[in-house]
């Protein structure tokens, strides 16, 4: 360094300490050190305030002003509607996306190991050793020595003459000379190839700052589909060889068409030609419809799986808590659009597919009277029938064959009865049905029943009218032929006709059931209140008479164990139970409503179920309460809907219920209404039917003692 920087160095330095010394002073009593500005807390200051500062009160100063800071973005959209799947609607959904971006940058880091920041950083070193740049360090604890010696040289030189001024130009060419090699000894360069330390707490270096998360890919392996490989040749011989063989098959096909019954009629002819139509036209469809009954019943069962999980595995946890009370869990609602303004006149499981049944649609208004609908439903597709019949007059009762579960037979509101195969072309008319010449009746067909097969191996089943006959039909030879069994006369009221004539008054059959067990015996009801036990054998007169009830009897029904006991109902509100060799009935019920239908549980003896024209059911457990419903529940609106029937499932623990809209309603029992005997320590639970008969005969007995007392 040069004499002539080295002095102004010193000089300036100098100067600056004795401008810090200057601007302090001490404080001789207490050796205080008070620096410059120490007066000015003393000193009053005014506060500067904006021009459009508010003016307020203590008390508004005071008032605390609570704000909810919360993430939700107030210009996200709240309106959103999506499409629903499962109810198939739009429906408007609460998912909004309340994510605001106000800034984004995208980075500019390299990771050191991939190939881009490998060729980066061999472009750097190459850079860097073309043209290197000498990086200066200054030793700043040497620099501070070289002050203090300086600072003692001035002390030492204030008392000295010009003679110590003509030595110090004498030595400023000695330390001019030595200033190069003082320099090399404070610069120390820095190797051009060092390595720079990276910051630990620098998060931009990391790999921290990733925006969006990775997306996961899930993937699932499944077992290969079975593969093989075919090589073959087609040559000219080869396809005529094929063509041969068809043309021998269809030869074949038509010597057997010849060898059928050759088709008298016209109408035949005509029918068959369009039968062949028909199937040639729809061969391509029939190969796709069980795969496409197949998707749609998956599909069915993925949109109502919360339904279904509750139809298999839910049970009610709440009837632990519950006085032996019970409920109704509503389940599927089936309805049809073409049926909308159709009553539910019919209600019937199918014996053989328990998940399958089969609803009569029709009205019960006289004024009302238009066509009718024969739908088929299964568990396994809610959402559509699987067969569909029409018919001109309204259906007012069926009944399957237990043997033949396609065969379904219905009774029209015209008084006609006809058969339905299943395994005929759906849509199309009955293959058999009752006409004028056949005996058809001249009322409405209020009940239909199979029986046993005849003598001659026919099939055979029962129909009751409001026109007082009960007529029995068997198919013979593809044609219906009718029996009558009994007239329904009702006693003293024979009326005196013109010329002294006397006429009998004929009794309107609403319902009837045959007995379980007993072929030949079965009871009927009629629209006066009563209930005659008839048998097949005797059509001149009734084996007893029960004065059941002051209106129509809607119902009658057999218990399914218990040979002499059965069940009716009436409009007159009331539901009886009876014993058929006593003329009191055992139970009465009074249900303050009309009662529609009644039906036993197929596995209780104990258990029934009513449902009543003001929209509610009632489940009745005999063992467990005498004198009130365990279950009285609403499952349609009573001043819109009335419930007309019910039927129980033979295997899984629902009933079905049907109303005037034309809806059929599926509810799960609680497990109250479903109690079976309890196990007993060192004891096996009884199961059957001998259980059920004991348990219902404990039960009459005790009303039978105190009856036999009373007439004592």
């Amino acid at each position: 360094m040069p004499a002539k920087e080295k002095g102004k160095r010193k000089q300036s330095i100098g100067a600056v300490r004795t401008s810090k010394t200057n601007l302090r002073r001490r404080d001789d009593d207490s050796g205080i050190e008070l620096g410059e500005g120490a007066d000015e807390w003393t000193q009053a200051r005014t506060l500067l305030k904006p021009p459009d500062q508010l003016e307020l009160t203590d008390a508004e100063l005071k008032e605390e002003i609570t704000r909810i800071l919360t993430a939700n973005n107030p210009h996200a959209p709240q309106n959103i509607v999506r499409y629903s799947f499962k109810e198939r609607s739009y429906k408007q959904t609460t998912v909004v996306e309340q994510v605001a971006v106000h800034f984004s940058l995208c980075g500019n880091l390299v990771f050191r190991d991939s190939d881009e920041g490998r060729r980066q950083s061999v472009r750097q070193s190459l850079g860097a050793a073309i043209a290197p740049v000498a990086s200066v360090v200054l030793d700043l604890e040497a620099l501070d020595a070289e002050l203090k010696e300086d600072e003692e040289g001035e002390g030492e030189g204030e008392g000295e003459t010009g003679e110590a001024a003509e030595g110090e130009e004498g030595e400023k060419g000695d330390q001019q000379a030595a200033a190069p090699e003082e320099e090399e000894e404070h610069i120390r360069p820095r190797p051009v190839g060092e390595r720079k330390l990276t910051n630990q707490f620098n998060f931009s270096e990391r790999a921290s700052q990733t925006y969006n998360n990775p997306v996961r890919d899930r993937a699932c392996q499944m077992e290969p589909p079975p593969r093989a490989t075919f090589s073959d040749t087609a040559n000219q011989w080869e396809i005529y060889d094929a063509y041969l063989e068809e043309l021998q098959k269809l030869e074949k096909s038509k010597e057997k068409e010849k060898q059928r019954a050759p088709m008298t009629k016209k109408e035949d002819l005509m029918r068959g030609r369009k039968l062949t139509s028909l199937d040639s036209q729809s061969d391509d469809i029939t190969k796709v419809a069980k795969a496409a009954k197949i998707v749609e019943r998956m599909v069915n069962q993925n949109t109502f799986d919360d339904i279904a999980q509750d139809f298999k595995y839910y049970e009610d946890t709440s009837d632990d808590y519950r006085d032996n009370m019970g409920t109704l869990l509503p389940l599927w609602k089936f309805q049809y659009d073409k049926a909308k303004r159709l009553a539910v006149t019919a209600l019937c499981w199918n014996p053989k597919y328990k998940d399958l049944f089969i609803v009569g649609h029709g009205s019960y208004d006289f004024m009302k009277q238009s066509r009718g609908m024969l739908l088929l439903y299964t568990l396994k597709n809610p959402s559509f029938p699987e067969y569909i019949f029409n018919s001109e007059s309204g259906i007012m009762c069926l009944d399957i064959h237990v043997d033949h579960p396609y065969l379904i037979v219905v009774g029209f509101y015209d008084g006609n009865v006809a058969i339905y195969n299943l395994k005929k072309p759906v849509g199309s008319q009955p293959g058999y049905k009752s006409s004028t010449k056949s005996g058809k009746h001249s009322d409405p067909v209020w009940q239909v029943k199979w029986q046993k097969d005849d003598m001659d191996n026919n099939l055979n089943f029962f129909s009751v009218s409001s026109d007082g006959r009960i007529v029995s039909w068997t198919l013979v030879k593809n044609e219906l032929v009718h029996t009558d069994i009994i007239k329904l006369l009702v006693e003293g009221t024979t009326l005196e006709g013109p010329e002294g004539l006397q006429l009998n008054t004929i009794g309107c059959g609403t319902s009837f059931d045959f007995h379980k067990k007993i072929d030949y015996l079965f009871l009927v009801g009629t629209e006066e209140g009563k209930i005659y036990k008839c048998s097949k054998s005797y059509s001149t007169q009734f084996l007893d008479i029960f004065h059941a009830h002051h209106m129509a009897v809607d119902a009658v029904s057999w218990n399914p164990f218990h040979g002499k006991v059965f069940i009716s109902c009436s409009s007159d509100w009331t539901v009886k139970i009876w014993d058929h060799t006593i003329k009191t009935p055992m139970f009465i019920y009074d249900l303050n409503s009309a009662v529609g239908d009644v039906a036993w549980a197929p596995y209780s003896s104990t258990v029934f179920a009513a449902v009543t024209t003001d929209g509610r059911a009632h489940v009745f457990d005999l063992s467990i309460n005498k004198y009130e419903p365990i279950c009285n529940q609403p499952v349609v609106p009573k001043k819109k809907n009335k419930i007309t029937h019910i039927q129980f499932n033979a295997i899984y623990p629902i009933v079905i219920i049907g109303d005037e809209r034309g809806h059929i309603t599926c509810l799960k029992l609680s497990p109250n209404l479903r109690k079976m005997p309890k196990e007993k320590k060192g004891q096996e639970v009884q199961k059957g039917p001998e259980v059920e008969i004991a348990k219902l005969d404990k039960l009459l007995n005790l009303v039978r003692e105190p009856a036999a007392k009373s007439i004592k």
